[in-house]
């Protein structure tokens, strides 16, 4: 934890840090096992995606423990001046229900411009709308999407971590072989 402290909270189970953060992507897949999150991403490409994802987003607002976990994560897009397009918003299973989301929420709506200038926009699984409705959203009629791509449905879990250590293991592997002429 090094980012920059934008909120600390105490809850029943812990005080938590929210900071203005970047984190890795094995950080992030990590923290992907231990929530409801990873299960919003296709398989296809999916850890060269996460890659753009963590290097291309504008808000980035990560939620410690006192241990130093993550325990939220709030990814998002914005112009600064009217729109903030919040695109992961999770937390740990263990730290639901305790305020870190809304937090989260309304801290990004900061970060974005703050709440006289920013519209805030959440792609919702229907599970998580009455959560996103008690922070003050409400279900839109007017957004469109196109949605043809390729897309796998699948689950984080840590096979996903450690098929990707051994994926570059094999790579680096490989490419020293080559070098040495094997």
């Amino acid at each position: 934890m090094t980012g920059s402290a934008l909120s600390e909270m105490k809850t029943v189970k812990d005080a938590i840090t929210i900071e203005r953060k970047r984190v890795t992507s094995t950080e992030y897949i990590e923290f992907l096992t231990r929530t409801d999150l990873g299960s919003q991403y296709p398989a296809e490409r999916f850890h060269e995606r996460i890659r753009k994802l963590l290097a291309n987003t504008a808000i980035s607002l990560i939620a410690y423990n006192d241990g130093g976990e993550i325990v939220g994560i709030c990814f998002g897009l914005t112009d600064y001046a009217y729109w903030l397009m919040i695109t992961d918003l999770g937390g740990d299973r263990d730290y639901v229900s305790i305020g870190i989301g809304s937090e989260m929420i309304r801290l990004s709506r900061i970060e974005a411009g703050g709440d006289k200038d920013i519209i805030v926009f959440i792609y919702a699984n229907d599970d998580a709308i009455p959560f996103y409705e008690k922070n003050g959203l409400s279900k839109s009629t007017s957004m469109m999407e196109l949605t043809d791509i390729e897309w796998t449905s699948f689950v984080v879990t840590k096979d996903i971590i450690h098929q990707r250590c051994r994926n570059n293991e094999e790579s680096h592997a490989n490419s020293q072989d080559e070098a040495e002429g094997l």
